[in-house]
């Protein structure tokens, strides 16, 4: 077995398991490492002890590339393959199927962990069909919002990534912040050159419900909209710790979205599970669209769908009122239809 493809699995299993980002990062740094020897060198190297004295190599890494030098599946991705068997929902089953792409994740260029070309290599591992990379926007410099210039860089990268596949696309896209004035926090020449805009709160997430509720209907009437991500904010467990609900208007929130044709996410992150059960009902009810994204920032997290998928079905949003269910050409005449 390739090392390096074992090391990268058995990192994305454990960030599918959410194992803590240390751990993760010891397999991903220990494929690095490796990544520029050719066969023969790693073999050498796994038997002469070097590879050991290599930096970013330690026991348990030694350990799995020196089994699959041997043609062996290491044992320690075998055993996360054991426990991986299991789907990550019992419901939703059929929904899940249906969903061809995922319009919500985020990359090393900002707080993501990875490099494009891996979460782009899990999504088509995946079958997906297309996925959209929504790095975040200036304003949270917490998370190394991309500015104009690092965006137009980025944009340059997915094409290249785009040249090299005819069964995969990678949409140009942004999480933007909606800011507190109501604007979308990059340039609107920049947002045109997208094909996905996720437009989201990030910030005084405890206003009260009357400033929340202008603040989002400004956003959903931006016409480079097309997605409004995680409404409410809140945060249910993790590391994080929790976190209640944004206030705002609900009614009034669900029916611009319906009005501009804005889709409502489902995010299937397990520590958000936003919008709660009794607002996806009520936009479904309001007439709204949905997307369910997995807001990755790591591979392994691209298989979060399922979550989203089972909260879809057990809440009876219809497949045809998904987006991410939808062809890629019919997604893009839509996301585009708004500008």
């Amino acid at each position: 077995m390739d090392p390096v493809n074992a090391l990268n699995e058995i990192a994305f299993w454990l960030e599918r398991e959410l194992a803590p980002s240390f751990k993760v990062q010891a397999f991903r740094k220990a494929a690095d490492a490796i990544g520029s020897l050719d066969a023969d060198d790693i073999a050498a190297r796994a038997r002469d002890g070097r590879l050991k004295r290599m930096k970013g190599i330690g026991a348990r890494t030694f350990e799995v590339i020196s089994q699959a030098v041997d043609g062996q599946v290491p044992d320690y991705l075998a055993n996360l393959r054991e426990r991986g068997a299991a789907p990550l929902a019992e419901g939703g089953a059929e929904l899940r199927a249906a969903l061809r792409g995922d319009l919500h994740s985020h990359s090393e260029w900002s707080d993501g962990g990875s490099p494009i070309p891996l979460m782009v290599a899990a999504a088509r591992n995946l079958g997906r069909e297309y996925l959209a990379l929504t790095d975040h926007s200036p304003n949270l410099t917490i998370a190394n919002g991309l500015s104009v210039e690092r965006l137009t860089e980025q944009l340059e990268v997915v094409a290249e990534i785009n040249a090299q596949h005819d069964d995969f696309t990678l949409l140009r896209g942004i999480e933007v912040d909606i800011l507190e004035t109501g604007e979308l926090d990059q340039t609107p020449e920049m947002l045109g050159r997208l094909d996905i805009v996720v437009a989201s709160v990030h910030s005084k997430l405890r206003s009260d419900r009357a400033t929340m509720t202008e603040r989002m209907l400004r956003g959903i009437r931006n016409p480079h909209t097309t997605v409004l991500g995680h409404c409410t904010g809140r945060l249910v467990t993790g590391s994080r710790g929790t976190r209640p609900p944004s206030e705002f208007d609900s009614a009034a929130v669900f029916a611009a979205c319906a009005e501009h044709q804005v889709a409502v996410e489902i995010n299937s992150r397990p520590e958000r599970q936003d919008p709660p059960d009794e607002l996806i009902r009520e936009a479904l009810d309001a007439g709204c669209l949905f997307s369910i994204d997995t807001d990755a920032h790591a591979p392994g997290q691209l298989d979060f769908l399922a979550y989203g998928a089972e909260r879809a079905a057990r809440n009876q949003v219809p497949p045809e009122r998904i987006i991410t269910t939808w062809p890629l050409e019919r997604l893009l005449e839509w996301s585009r239809s708004g500008c």
